[in-house]
């Protein structure tokens, strides 16, 4: 939630949603609320001793990152909005 308040600060979006459905859970992110998520970050238990239970998830339904750790699985989201202070 901490990433989420911040990217909303710097207005890169706007809106997110929470789902859970039997075998996962999913937040999502959105520029707007009438688009696909930017974002998804989903939890499968159930590939924890194999790919990693977090995978970030493009708009277009492309896995990212994979991981058992959720601050690894974020990192790509991190470093894409650090900023050089001068």
């Amino acid at each position: 939630m901490d990433l989420y308040g911040r990217m909303v600060a710097a207005g890169h979006w706007r809106d997110y949603a929470l789902g859970h459905h039997p075998d996962y859970a999913v937040f999502a992110a959105f520029r707007r609320h009438s688009e696909r998520p930017e974002i998804r970050i989903e939890k499968r238990p159930e590939l924890r001793l194999k790919q990693g239970q977090f995978a970030l998830v493009s708009e277009h339904g492309i896995v990212l990152k994979r991981g058992n750790e959720l601050a690894a699985v974020m990192a790509p989201l991190e470093r894409r909005f650090m900023r050089l202070v001068g």
